[in-house]
């Protein structure tokens, strides 16, 4: 497709109200598509009756009781240490300290992480095979 014409397209494209064009001429073919510009803000003023105090809805807090068993790094979390095998815990297990509970995968490295602290294991609040952030909370033990 000559150069001229992918130019005359990109001034088309910015002329009009189009996003994105695509224009095929037998084997050839080009997309063209404009970057998404947020609009600028309206200003209002103050006295104006248009003006409203908007608020944003916050994700619901989870309430987290007992201790918590949280990721020290960002990975996968794993309950078991192979897909055929049986997870390390269920809810309503007894754990010691230093009994692996989970796997966290960062960088193809299965790290294996252990309760910190006896008890019941309340809850788990990950599903197997789900991507965890750094200080996530993972289990909790009561």
């Amino acid at each position: 497709m000559d150069i001229r014409k992918v130019k005359s397209l990109i001034e088309l494209l910015e002329a009009s109200d189009v996003a994105e064009i695509e224009i095929k001429e037998g084997d050839e073919s080009v997309r063209i598509s404009r970057a998404a510009i947020s609009p600028s803000p309206i200003i209002q003023k103050e006295n104006t009756p248009l003006q409203q105090e908007i608020k944003v809805a916050e994700p619901p807090q989870r309430q987290v009781t007992g201790h918590e068993i949280k990721s020290p790094m960002v990975g996968t979390f794993y309950r078991s240490p192979s897909p055929s095998s049986a997870p390390f815990i269920e809810v309503g297990s007894k754990v010691s300290a230093g009994e692996v509970v989970c796997i966290v995968e960062a960088m193809k490295m299965m790290n294996q992480i252990e309760a910190d602290k006896s008890g019941t294991v309340d809850s788990i609040l990950v599903e197997d095979g789900e991507p965890v952030e750094f200080d996530q909370t993972l289990i909790t033990i009561v």
